[in-house]
């Protein structure tokens, strides 16, 4: 049981800057409120002196663990680039839980992740969601697949474009994703006919489809898009096909913000920290969080590791603040949005009893550059400070 008191807590909820105690037990967050340290005589208490209290923080997508630090090719299984459509991967079968950038994201105050193949496919495979410490990767997991990955954009057009095959337009990579959702669909229909006839067997088992079919039965899909116009395809084939997503990157989602609001369309934004690559990222821009904030868009914001290293996830979002995004929303985005834009907000995100215990408590405001994670708490465990 641990008693953190005098917290200035941001709870991303409906207490924010204000003096609470939060008290800890079997990894839960069990009261937030004014508590006497008296009634819990069994309690590790952390008085955190005025100190501001977060919920541990949350990046949306990343690939870290996936793309190990220092190693180069050795660590890098992050894109199979050798055939476009791949949805039977899972990055929870490529992860190293030893990666050394765990520990910095932790030590940082992230203490959850959502990872998973990059884009260099149409169709890449699930991501997972995690937390940052683990010797196994069963130890880690919060959901193991928690969403299917898809790209439109520059990377699979590239990548296979240089392969001289298929897809090299982006009218081609609409195509065969929408040919392998129809095949999916046709399957999961056969499929769910076959279970209620009794027959199951009948349907010839395939892995790809068996994989891909789950989109239909309640797996979001996490859609790679950068450029305005592939944001509009992603949405139009979303929209085609009923599925649950998310637009990722998202970089010129904010000229567009009114269709992301029409579409009711939650997306998660970033990088934005680094330079402009490629022409896709020509127009990305830190004030893209305060319209899509001003618009009534749900959004998250990404570090997408290693392209921005976890443990530099606040200087990113202070960048957006810097921009005219407010305080509350840019710290929203990387705790409580990041939780639902990876569809964990029940269980992580926010300081709610009955949540994770995942807590930070910082040596200045987290937004302040010099800000030090001076205690972090993963689900119940102390695991830097005290």
């Amino acid at each position: 049981m641990i008693l953190i008191k005098n917290a200035n807590l941001i709870s991303m909820e409906d207490i924010n800057y204000e003096i609470c105690d939060i008290l800890v037990e079997d990894g839960i967050i069990e009261k937030v409120g004014k508590l006497d340290e008296s009634d819990y005589p069994n309690a590790t208490v952390i008085d955190a002196k005025g100190r501001y209290v977060t919920p541990g923080l949350v990046d949306p997508h990343c690939h870290v663990g996936l793309m190990e630090a220092t190693i180069g090719w050795a660590g890098s299984d992050v894109n199979e680039a050798t055939n476009p459509i791949t949805p039977e991967l899972r990055a929870i079968d490529g992860v190293k839980p030893h990666d050394e950038c765990f520990k910095e994201a932790l030590d940082a105050g992230v203490t959850t992740v959502c990872l998973g193949p990059g884009s260099a496919n149409l169709i890449g495979g699930t991501f997972s969601v995690m937390k940052t410490k683990g010797t196994t990767v069963e130890d880690m997991i919060i959901i193991p697949e928690v969403a299917m990955k898809m790209a439109l954009g520059e990377n699979p057009k590239r990548v296979y474009g240089n392969a001289k095959t298929s897809p090299s337009t982006r009218m081609a990579s609409a195509a065969i994703i929408r040919e392998w959702l129809q095949k999916a669909k046709n399957y999961y229909e056969k499929k769910k006919l076959a279970i209620e006839n009794d027959d199951p067997k009948s349907v010839e088992f395939n892995m790809k489809l068996e994989s891909l079919s789950r989109v239909f039965d309640g797996m979001p899909v996490k859609i790679h898009a950068h450029q305005a116009d592939d944001i509009a395809t992603a949405m139009r084939i979303g929209k085609e096909f009923g599925l649950k997503m998310t637009v990722d990157h998202c970089t010129e989602g904010y000229l567009i913000a009114d269709k992301l609001r029409e579409n009711d369309q939650m997306v998660i934004i970033g990088p934005v920290m680094h330079n402009k690559s490629k022409y896709e990222l020509k127009q990305k821009s830190f004030d893209s969080g305060r319209i899509l904030y001003e618009n009534g868009v749900t959004f998250s914001i990404m570090t997408d590791h290693p392209v921005i290293e976890q443990k530099h996830t606040l200087i990113q979002v202070a960048l957006f603040v810097k921009a005219g995004l407010p305080e509350l929303e840019a710290l929203k985005a990387v705790t409580i949005n990041a939780a639902k834009t990876c569809f964990v907000d029940d269980i992580v995100g926010s300081i709610k009893e009955g949540k994770h215990a995942d807590i930070v408590v910082w040596s200045k405001h987290p937004l302040d550059i010099m800000a030090e994670a001076d205690v972090v708490i993963l689900k119940g465990n102390v695991e830097k400070g005290l």
